[in-house]
């Protein structure tokens, strides 16, 4: 099982030993990806599913909410009667409560596995501003790369800041322009000249060196530490 759907303790047969089968088999899965120091995407996957759970624990209206509803009339007229009566069964309702408190810690015992891995990952980035950093650095180019800093992933990135409940939140959205081969003639200075030339509509960009003090998967693990660094480091320095 390579993904846990959103809707997997309402989804199907609802049976404690069933539920218990069907999330070890998706953690076990989590813990291969982790020991090679992949995070993602179950890292984001961990998260999404245990605030799930804690609302669902927390307001047990939801679950009765969470069960598929997306039948067509017909359908609809045949499992009525035994849809409602699922949903107020209380045996049904004790089931799924026992699902979700044995589905809590092991969640959380994972997640917890991943943020060591995930800071362990952070630790080793380093964020460098290349050239001259103008006032305005809400867009420009990052260059990513990791030993033995052969080569270097070029993106192009955007901040946005919006608000919610009262607070601003960044996000970073990347455009990925090109790999180039790092050699003593292509410098992130050097770099950065060719992007001015080549993109115009960025005659003065900001542009960020990070740099992975050791080798991580790049997709799964160094790029989404990476972006959220750096969303991080440009908060901090506004």
């Amino acid at each position: 099982m390579d993904n846990l759907s959103k809707d997997w303790l309402t989804q199907g047969l609802i049976d404690f030993e069933y539920k218990k089968y069907v999330l070890m088999a998706y953690l076990q899965k989590v813990r291969s990806s982790f020991d090679r120091v992949e995070l993602y995407p179950f890292m984001a996957d961990l998260v999404f599913h245990y605030r799930n759970l804690l609302t669902l624990k927390e307001n047990k209206s939801l679950i009765r909410e969470s069960f598929p509803k997306e039948l067509s009339l017909e359908d609809f007229k045949k499992l009525e009667l035994s849809y409602r009566q699922m949903i107020e069964d209380d045996g049904v309702m004790t089931e799924l409560e026992s699902i979700i408190d044995f589905a809590l810690p092991q969640i959380k015992g994972s997640l917890q596995e991943g943020s060591v891995i995930y800071e362990f990952v952070e630790s080793k980035c380093e964020i460098s501003p290349v050239g001259v950093t103008p006032l305005y650095a809400k867009e420009g180019y990052l260059f990513v790369t990791q030993p033995p800093e052969k080569e270097t992933n070029i993106y192009r990135y955007q901040i946005s800041i919006f608000e919610r409940s009262q607070e601003q939140l960044r996000s970073l959205n990347t455009e990925f322009i090109e790999r180039v081969e790092k050699n003593t003639i292509n410098t992130y200075e050097n770099l950065k000249l060719k992007l001015i030339r080549k993109f115009r509509d960025l005659p003065n960009p900001a542009a960020y060196l990070i740099l992975a003090k050791m080798k991580f998967p790049f997709t799964e693990t160094l790029m989404p530490v990476a972006k959220r660094l750096f969303v991080k480091h440009i908060s901090q320095a506004a």
